[in-house]
């Protein structure tokens, strides 16, 4: 029943509160931003019992994360899609607390060495798609805590405490 969309209401919501999470964890798990839907990952398909959630079904829990500010879609398909296993206004607390606990204040940072540095190993962002990370900052710059800076074709970010 895991892999077909239960039509009974209270059995459905918990169905697909079930696979929000999966989808949330399996991301973070992976440390991958992107998802696909049309792809047959190891997270719509269990080959050992030869099932998988069909593509409407990925769309319908891909939108219920979109709701709730855990995913946004890329294209217009709604086919590629960014996962969150934290939304953006949680991102950037992280990312502003982990700037000001290293004395990344009032300093420029580029995004490669944010989410790419030595610096950052070990963090929950390192690694993470440089196109969510711009979100993150952008989610930053509106609350007055950082300021994102474009310079010989690379692009930064001044964080304020």
């Amino acid at each position: 029943p895991f892999f077909t969309v239960q039509v009974q209401t209270r059995t459905k919501e918990v169905q697909l509160g079930t696979w929000k999470d999966l989808v949330r964890n399996y991301q973070r798990h992976q440390q991958q931003a992107l998802l696909n839907i049309t792809e047959d990952t190891p997270l719509f398909v269990n080959e050992a019992i030869s099932r998988k959630l069909p593509i409407d079904g990925r769309l319908w829990v891909m939108e219920a994360l979109e709701k709730t500010g855990q995913a946004a879609p890329l294209d217009k398909q709604k086919q590629r899609w960014e996962v969150y296993w934290h939304t953006l206004p949680e991102w950037a607390t992280l990312v502003h607390e982990w700037a000001v606990a290293n004395g990344m204040t009032n300093t420029v940072c580029t995004l490669y060495e944010l989410v790419a540095g030595d610096t950052t190993v070990g963090e929950e962002f390192h690694g993470l798609d440089q196109g969510v990370f711009k979100k993150i900052l952008k989610t930053l710059e509106a609350r007055g805590r950082c300021e994102l800076i474009a310079f010989d074709d690379n692009e930064g970010v001044k964080f304020f405490s």
